[in-house]
This record gives structure tokens, sequence and C-alpha cells, in this order.
């Protein structure tokens, strides 16, 4: 728990530097694992001031998201998770619709190394992720994200887990 609260108090400070220059925007998913665990994600996110490989088809930019994560589990307690990652984001050109993909490997610190029948051998995770979704005029969002968790082998056991979100972002 220790450790959790450490990353929680990085994540925060990290995002609260960069939040000095730019809006904030909250996301809020839902989501479930192959154990049938469900995934209830808050988020906050700050989009970066920069853009890659502009044309008439799109461009590529990112965000940084942080977001705590509760896992409701049928057979086990269930588990916290506290991340914070970089994320890609290629967004399509659109008037009042802009479709995007994203992809994003970050960090994530879990209350518990037991998730359902998942012993993910350590709180510290990786996380990575992808989805797909629609920005709308005004900076709402809706999405579908696929979010694996995994130590990289650091630690055994190793079984890993992900999570499939669909989830609604708006600026604050």
């Amino acid at each position: 728990m220790k450790k959790l609260l450490c990353l929680a108090a990085l994540a925060a400070f990290t995002l609260g530097q960069s939040l000095t220059t730019q809006a904030a925007d909250v996301s809020f998913s839902v989501g479930q694992t192959s154990d049938s665990t469900m995934t209830y994600r808050l988020g906050l996110q700050s989009n970066w001031d920069v853009s890659w490989w502009q044309t008439s088809v799109g461009r590529l930019t990112g965000y940084w998201d942080g977001a705590y994560t509760y896992w409701e589990g049928d057979e086990t307690a269930s588990n916290h998770s506290l991340s914070f990652s970089p994320v890609f984001v290629y967004e399509f050109a659109g008037e009042s619709v802009k479709p995007y993909i994203e992809a994003g490997i970050g960090v994530a610190a879990f209350s518990s190394t037991e998730l359902e029948s998942n012993e993910i051998g350590s709180s510290f995770q990786f996380e990575d992720r992808i989805g797909f979704g629609l920005r709308f005029a005004g900076g709402h969002e809706v999405g579908v994200r696929a979010i694996h968790y995994s130590n990289a082998g650091l630690q055994t056991p190793n079984d890993g887990v992900e999570s499939y979100s669909l989830h609604y972002r708006m600026p604050l």
C-alpha cells in the first residue's frame, strides 16, 4: 500500500505540473476482464501541446493519463490500482467528429497481487493500451480500449490481465 501511495503522489505531481499550462479532461470507463472482473476507471488527462506529421488526413498528438481503477471481482477481494501513462493518438481530420486511434505504455501499482484467478506477481505493473473512438466538437470523446497489465517477467508469477472497456472523456 505504501508503494501505491508513493506512485499516486508521483503521478499527481507530474500531472499537476503539466496541468499548469494545459486544461485538464476527466474520463470515466467501465470494462471487464476475461475472468468477469468488472473494472471502473476514473482518469485525468492533459493533452500535449504538440502535433507531428500533420496532413490533410490527420495528425499525431498525445496526452498524459493518470487514473484510478477499481477492480470488482467475483472470487477474490476487490483490488485497486493507480496508473500513469503517456498516450500517443493519431487523430483523423474531420469537422465536428474526428475518429482516432491511440496506443501507450505506462506504469501501474496494484493494492494486491491477486486478481481473480490471476497472480500478477508484484504490485508494480506495466500498462499497455490500444484503443479507438470518436472526438466531438467541444472536447467530448467516446471510445473503446484494451489495456494489458504485466510486470514483464520482472517477478513470478506473471499471469498478466487485460481489461476491455468503454470510455467517455469530457473537458473540465
